[in-house]
């Protein structure tokens, strides 16, 4: 099996040739298609999330031992199932890969996101920048209908992640507005999405005009320009009042005053991004202006199996996708890491 593995954290990644696994049990061992270029790549491959004020969480504290495959936007079919597994060789699937261990209380009621002891393929477990992946259970494997098979892999995170922030989002009407913080991978499925799920307005921002040209072209109505001190300001100017919900896509410092800034009163902002870093909040201005802050992270199996459904509709997910190698995935990885990719890289095994 040959796989593009983190062997020194903050390095390249670098090609490892192991033997096959055999599944046991209930696993199952899936031959990897592609597999989506995401930014938590990037964080992993780092070593640490910045936590802010001089703090960081390394992953190695977590139970990350190197040398580790990365990728969980996995497309593929089945290779071969234990013999406790009624899975079919062959069968075409993409992997939900937010696995918790399966044996805790939230794991037992069906709340896998909320383990405390998480099994996630491409950063607990090994992932897709390979040529198979080992899958604790079928259920964890989605049929995709008739979806692009590389769309289909974007879903596991990008798709259900954009999915699963706006669900977070409660109802809003015609006259309100959203504002998304950043016009990535993203930031562009949020846009589609939000057709389905929201009945409000959607403005998209970021820094990058390139970005927001690109969002443009994907149908969205308004874009701003993030950039520059009096960002806040041409916000509530463009919408005429406070946004009554913000996803923020970047999760930076920055980003967060300003969703805290640009949020109207009673509003709700999902933290989404994983930039890292630390604000100062004023505690009493939450209550006072009667602010929603909370954080999102991916979605939950069920939240997968219906973004699936929905995406059959081929309108939905319109995210542009560029396709390379698997061998060349440091090279994915750097461009990303420098802002050079609008939409989504998936790298093909």
């Amino acid at each position: 099996m040959k796989s593009f593995d983190i062997v020194e954290w903050g390095r390249p990644l670098q090609e490892v040739l192991r033997e096959t696994p055999k599944p046991s049990g209930e696993e199952v061992l899936v031959r990897v298609r592609a597999c989506g270029v995401c930014h938590s790549d990037l964080h992993i491959q780092s070593g640490a999330i910045d936590l802010g004020n001089d703090r960081k969480a390394t992953f190695e504290s977590v139970g990350v031992k190197l040398p580790f495959t990365l990728g969980h936007e996995i497309v593929g079919e089945v290779a071969a199932a234990g013999p406790e597994s009624s899975a079919v060789v062959g069968t075409p699937c993409v992997v939900y890969p937010w696995q918790g261990c399966g044996h805790c209380r939230q794991c037992l009621k069906g709340d896998e996101l909320s383990c405390e002891a998480s099994l996630a393929l491409g950063t607990r477990r090994p992932g897709g920048y390979s040529d198979h992946v080992m899958v604790n259970h079928q259920r964890y494997l989605l049929d995709y209908g008739s979806l692009d098979p590389l769309v289909a892999a974007t879903c596991a995170c990008s798709g259900l992640t954009a999915y699963s922030a706006l669900k977070k989002l409660p109802p809003f009407t015609a006259e309100d507005t959203v504002l998304v913080i950043g016009a990535g991978g993203l930031g562009l499925a949020a846009l589609g999405l939000s057709r389905a799920l929201t009945k409000a307005s959607v403005v998209i921002g970021d820094i990058d005009d390139g970005k927001l040209a690109v969002a443009r072209s994907a149908g969205a109505k308004a874009t701003i320009s993030l950039g520059g001190e009096a960002a806040a300001k041409r916000v509530r100017a463009l919408i005429g009042e406070g946004a009554r919900g913000v996803i923020d896509f970047v999760g930076s410092p920055e980003t967060v005053e300003l969703a805290m800034k640009v949020a109207g009163k009673g509003g709700t902002i999902v933290i989404v991004g994983l930039f890292g870093g630390a604000i100062a909040l004023s505690t009493a201005m939450l209550p006072m202006r009667n602010l929603t802050l909370r954080g999102s992270y991916v979605g939950t199996l069920e939240e997968m199996e219906e973004l699936l459904a929905l995406a059959q509709d081929k309108d939905v997910l319109r995210v542009p996708i560029t396709t390379r190698s698997m061998a060349d995935a440091n090279s994915a990885l750097e461009d990303l890491a420098a802002g050079r990719v609008s939409g989504r890289i998936v790298v093909l095994a």
